[in-house]
């Protein structure tokens, strides 16, 4: 069942539908969806291709607008900012990880992780950047690009870069979903130990009921809304 969110949330959505247009006519994509998530707390959303789990995250970070209803982002109304001050509230504070990794091709390992920590002014980048590579394990790698790097590694990247700016939020869409076995086990333990570690609440979206079971709370969709 839907959690109100507490004062000082750093995520609500109320009642927010997204419609799209088609050859068929409009699509609901998401209906009066209810979702929130408090300080530090762990949670995944499962449920089946389609049901709008992907365009939640989309949603929540701003990078998308609803047709209608309301989303605060770190106490901000989304509807009220426009796409440059969405981007300016994320910086260095909301965080996000993909199934494709997303890194920069023409950039080392080292240098994808310092990125956003320079964009965000932060002192110290490269070493920064670094000493996370090093926390999940690639102290070895900081010169090599992404092409040079196996799937597991670059999945490892884009977690360090996500979580070296120390945030308040990760959202983190089928992380493992592009993993064999063994490096989607490792990824899983690295995404779970350091959002705590970094007090970073953590959206976590999944086909892996595992992987699900390992948060705090399960959100369960079905057709564009959160399941009683």
């Amino acid at each position: 069942m839907y959690d109100a969110a507490q004062p000082g949330a750093p995520l609500a959505l109320d009642g927010v539908w997204l419609t799209l247009p088609s050859a068929a006519g409009p699509v609901e994509i998401l209906r009066g969806l209810d979702f929130s998530v408090q300080p530090g707390e762990r949670v995944a959303v499962v449920g089946p291709s389609g049901s709008g789990k992907s365009t939640l995250i989309a949603i929540a970070a701003g990078l998308e607008r609803p047709t209608r209803g309301r989303v605060r982002l770190l106490g901000q109304e989304l509807s009220r900012l426009d796409e440059d001050s969405r981007a300016r509230l994320r910086r260095g504070r909301v965080s996000l990880v993909f199934q494709s990794f997303h890194l920069l091709p023409n950039m080392t390992a080292e240098e994808n992780v310092a990125a956003p920590l320079e964009i965000a002014g932060a002192k110290g980048a490269g070493k920064t950047a670094r000493e996370w590579l090093d926390r999940v394990g690639l102290s070895a790698r900081l010169r090599h690009y992404p092409h040079q790097l196996s799937g597991g590694e670059q999945q490892r990247v884009a977690l360090a870069r996500a979580l070296a700016t120390s945030p308040t939020l990760l959202f983190a869409d089928e992380p493992t979903g592009n993993l064999d076995h063994d490096n989607a086990r490792h990824v899983a333990d690295l995404i779970f130990e350091l959002a705590a570690e970094t007090r970073a609440a953590l959206v976590l979206v999944t086909h892996d009921e595992a992987l699900a079971a390992r948060a705090d709370r399960i959100a369960r969709m079905a057709a564009g809304r959160i399941e009683a």
